[in-house]
């Protein structure tokens, strides 16, 4: 059996890690205000300033845990195109903490980050995989996906370079006024980065978070990922133990392989050690 990590949480997180993220920085200037300044001309100055405004409270943020429920397309083997969801619960401690749970259709699958290395654990296929990571969520991100193929669903609000992320390569940017999500009042906002057209909800207010975000990319065919994100909790106090993995009763221990392969983690001969040994 194979297990297709590369899509881990399904390929698509907020703004993908897959982009070159821009990084310039301004003598004197935040990095913040930099990336929103250095985009395209997408927004009227209040609206980046709203943009801006939810980008620093965001990051601002050192300890906080949220919900979302996901919905995304796939395109079956009849060339058909599906709808299937998942729900995701994420728990940050920043600088060098994170986990994040997924659960759905699709979707069984842990990501747990210590400081010192990562663990993707498959709880449908129960096996899980272990590798050694820099001591910030950043970098450790970056380190999974380069390697491994590993794109975490809404990694990129657990980022201290929230506003970089958002701002690169933005064009054709729309406010589109106030609208509610769930009994949330939110500023609307429509814009189209590379081959995707984006929807962002930003609640009102001074807690500005990230409450809605919608993502069409061009087809053929075209395909829709849809996020609700709920419960936030800015006053979390989360213990050590959330971000320490203990493999569960006959959970398999493999290996990642490498991106080139397109497949991670994979079991190989050898590498498996089950009850009694190696097979």
């Amino acid at each position: 059996m194979r297990y297709k990590t590369i899509a881990f949480f399904l390929i698509v997180g907020m703004l993908s890690a897959a982009s070159a993220f821009t990084k310039e920085i301004a003598e004197n200037k935040p990095p913040s205000s930099q990336a929103m300044e250095k985009s395209p001309p997408a927004f009227d100055p209040k609206s980046r300033e709203i943009l801006l405004n939810m980008c620093d409270f965001t990051k601002s943020q050192q300890e906080f845990s949220f919900k979302a429920e996901v919905t995304h397309d796939e395109l079956s083997d009849r060339d058909r195109m599906l709808q299937y969801s998942f729900d995701l619960e994420a728990f940050v401690r920043r600088p060098d903490k994170l986990r994040v749970n997924g659960d759905g259709d699709l979707v069984n699958k842990q990501f747990i980050y210590d400081g010192k290395g990562f663990t993707l654990y498959d709880k449908t296929a129960n096996v899980y995989a272990v590798s050694d990571a820099p001591a910030d969520i950043e970098e450790a991100l970056d380190k999974a996906h380069k390697e491994f193929g590993l794109t975490v669903a809404l990694a990129d609000l657990t980022s201290a370079k929230l506003c970089e992320h958002v701002a690169g390569r933005i064009s054709n940017g729309v406010y589109a006024g106030i609208h509610m999500v769930r009994g949330v009042p939110t500023h609307h906002f429509a814009f189209d980065k590379d081959n995707a057209h984006f929807q962002l909800w930003v609640q009102t207010g001074d807690k500005p978070l990230i409450r809605k975000i919608l993502i069409t990319r061009e087809g053929p065919p075209s395909q829709e990922w849809t996020a609700y994100i709920s419960d936030w909790n800015l006053d979390a106090r989360l213990d050590d133990n959330l971000f320490a993995f203990t493999a569960p009763e006959g959970a398999d221990k493999i290996e990642f392989a490498r991106v080139q392969t397109a497949q991670a983690p994979e079991p190989k001969q050898g590498t498996v050690k089950k009850k009694g040994g190696r097979t």
